[in-house]
């Protein structure tokens, strides 16, 4: 997984914080960021079942249109769409007689 470069850089990384914190308090900054991701974990696993509760609520819902609703006319591909008629051009400007 760690090729020999990663390896270096991990290492390096442990003894500065082992520098920067010290032994005593190591373990209690990797407990603590254990639960912060296993907290962040959970709420986002909540947030994401919350989400696909609501959204099975909302599809098992039936909407009886009040009228047919007719499908939309789609024109075939050799058939050019209608579109408006372009603007007349403007006009000329005017000369003046040489």
């Amino acid at each position: 997984m760690f090729g020999v470069s990663h390896f270096w850089e991990l290492a390096i990384v442990v003894i500065l914080a082992l520098i920067v914190f010290g032994p005593k308090r190591l373990p209690e900054i990797g407990g603590a960021l254990g639960k912060g991701i296993k907290e962040f974990k959970k709420g986002t696993q909540e947030l994401h079942d919350q989400a696909l509760g609501d959204s099975s609520t909302v599809n098992s819902q039936t909407v009886t249109p009040s009228r047919p609703v007719e499908p939309a006319r789609v024109p075939p591909a050799n058939e050019p769409a209608a579109t408006q008629p372009a603007a007349p051009p403007p006009p000329p400007a005017d000369r003046e007689a040489s």
